[in-house]
């Protein structure tokens, strides 16, 4: 067992994918129990799509994909905004009708874009093959997240619990979502190379779904979120570089085994507990002044 976990840290492609998939996994992990509670999963998502044309647009000039990524993440938001509040059609066809159309003009972008670079890797992470520049990248982005939502997330958990009671404390909720979209945006960018387009959406849900199951507190859930993120791309990374397969793919597996655990076995909503037992009350409480049943 020793030389298992012993021997991939003696390459350094796997030190930096690591590394990476520690940073992504936090990053993404912390930013999913907000798109939980306040139902953005389908938002998650197109983003994660969205930001492709960016990505090839951003090799086509030769800038750091990320400011391509994250140019294409944000505007996504603000289309799908435009749209919902300019016509009839609802949140949710809007985010499918923007989303798709972003992501089929980066596949066609893909396909007719001439480059040494396989591209192909966006669309599936790469994140055994890290450069140095991208590992810098992403721990920046990484680093800013996290700070932010450090400052903010008081904030935001009071907004996602309730709004009327944010604003009458002086908090704008429009404002606070924006800076959470931002985020999403970011974490779309960190995530991007460890597990790719395809499969980032995972990593921005599964943590924030699985800790929902395990506890009412959002402190803990916030905890439990990073901890069951970070240990599924630790692990899968490592079962990447044992088993010769997909990392990206590793990773969201040990990521839906660890939802489909506490679907199971969680202590209070568990599948198995509520068969057994009285039913439960699923509600998160926050921290601050959520403790004191405003944000319930």
């Amino acid at each position: 067992m020793i030389a298992w976990l012993v021997e991939p840290l003696q390459f350094d492609f796997m030190q930096r994918a690591l590394l990476v998939a520690i940073v992504a996994g936090t990053v993404g992990a912390l930013l999913s129990c907000w798109l939980t509670l306040v139902g953005w999963s389908l938002m998650g998502d197109a983003v994660s799509h969205a930001v492709l044309p960016g990505v090839v647009l951003s090799y086509i000039v030769g800038i750091p994909f990320g400011i391509g990524a994250f140019v294409f993440g944000a505007g996504a938001v603000a289309l799908i905004g435009v749209v919902r509040r300019t016509s009839r059609v609802k949140e949710d066809a809007a985010i499918g009708v923007v989303f798709t159309g972003l992501f089929a003009l980066g596949l066609v972008l893909i396909s007719t874009t001439p480059s040494d670079t396989d591209l192909g890797h966006i669309l599936f992470g790469n994140l055994l093959g890290l450069s140095g520049p991208d590992v810098a990248q992403i721990l920046l982005l990484g680093v800013l997240t996290v700070v932010v939502v450090l400052v903010k997330h008081r904030d935001f958990t009071l907004v996602a619990f309730d709004r009327t009671h944010a604003h009458a404390v002086g908090i704008d909720p429009r404002r606070t979502e924006a800076i959470l979209l931002g985020l999403l945006a970011l974490a779309v960018v960190v995530a991007l190379q460890a597990v790719g387009i395809v499969l980032v959406v995972a990593v921005l849900i599964i943590p924030g779904a699985t800790a929902y199951l395990l506890t009412d507190r959002m402190e803990r859930m916030l905890l439990i979120a990073v901890l069951v993120a970070v240990g599924s791309a630790v692990a899968g990374t490592y079962l990447s570089f044992h088993l010769d397969v997909s990392t990206g793919g590793s990773v969201v597996v040990c990521l839906a085994v660890a939802f489909t655990l506490a679907y199971l076995l969680g202590p209070r909503h568990g599948l198995l507990a509520r068969l057994v037992g009285p039913p439960q009350r699923a509600t998160v409480a926050g921290s601050g002044p959520a403790d004191d049943g405003g944000a319930r």
